[in-house]
């Protein structure tokens, strides 16, 4: 979806009322999708193999300040409280677009979430590890773009301690707790790593495959 689509999609349903603080309803559509939809299995599966297999870069140079994220999608709203409200049930925001009330369900781990400080926006992908898989080599502009992506499945807001848990690691070290959801991961890992032609190494190529293996069991 386009920024311009996004903004029209999530903007306020009412007026907000003029005094400081005031809070804005944003409804949710019918059906929620906590991130957009990744290709089935059976593209991934061919996008796993088009990966270009490389040992990883070194982490010499990195610093999440070279990935600047969460930048203004529209208004107050940037990409973190955009992805909180998308991912969110019964969203109330304020005048700088935080959210203030609602209700997040974490894929990772199946934790039902009440407050937004309890949610992280997650990186599909992390920033280190899109680093290590090539990113080292990008300008600014692209490192931007691939940390504020809600065009691709590269976001998600889930329970900031799974997300911790996570950090920077790649399929073959870090797998979500909830094996139900693991279709649904490598598909989203796959895609963003063939979106923006990063590499793989053997062992995350092989574990994606395996978690891949899972979608027929569902």
């Amino acid at each position: 979806m386009a920024l311009a689509a996004v903004s029209a999609a999530l903007a306020p349903t009412t007026a907000p009322a003029s005094a400081a603080g005031a809070l804005t309803v944003r409804t949710q559509p019918t059906v929620r999708r906590a991130l957009p939809e990744p290709p089935p299995a059976e593209i991934a599966r061919l996008e796993l193999s088009d990966l270009n297999i490389e040992a990883p870069h070194s982490m010499t140079g990195y610093s999440r300040a070279k990935f600047p994220h969460w930048a203004k999608q529209y208004g107050e709203c940037d990409t973190r409280e955009v992805v909180l409200q998308r991912d969110g049930q019964n969203i109330v925001q304020d005048d700088k677009c935080r959210a203030v009330q609602g209700t997040w369900h974490s894929e990772y781990d199946g934790k039902d979430l009440t407050a937004a400080s309890q949610v992280d926006v997650d990186h599909m992908v992390p920033l280190a590890a899109g680093w290590r898989a090539g990113a080292d080599r990008w300008d600014t502009a692209r490192r931007k773009q691939f940390a504020n992506d809600l065009d691709h499945s590269q976001l998600i807001a889930v329970s900031a301690a799974s997300n911790r848990s996570k950090g920077d690691q790649t399929p073959d070290l870090w797998k979500p707790p909830l094996s139900s959801y693991w279709c649904t991961y490598a598909r989203a890992w796959i895609d963003v790593k063939h979106v923006y032609q990063l590499n793989a190494t053997e062992a995350e190529k092989a574990a994606l495959g395996k978690m891949l293996d899972t979608c027929t069991e569902r």
